[in-house]
């Protein structure tokens, strides 16, 4: 994933908190925190990701809250 530069798109929060993690096309797994996203990038080949690079990069789009939200809105799961 390093040499190709594709964007990571973090989706919003599901009703449990996790949010699903892609990169490019391919689903990297269900995240329930900032680590969990750092790991799945690093299992990617993403050898610079941690949480300053995922709060600044550009290649990152955060869906429905930015890195510090893990909780559903009220209203979109009841």
């Amino acid at each position: 994933m390093a040499s190709d530069q594709k964007t990571v798109v973090i989706y919003p929060p599901a009703g449990d908190g996790g949010r699903r993690v892609r990169a490019g096309p391919h689903f990297l797994g269900m995240a329930y925190t900032l680590l969990d996203v750092v790991e799945f990038l690093w299992l990617a080949g993403r050898d610079d990701a941690d949480d300053n690079w995922l709060r600044q990069s550009p290649l990152v789009e955060w869906r429905g809250g930015g890195p510090d939200t893990w909780t559903a809105a009220r209203g979109l799961h009841d």
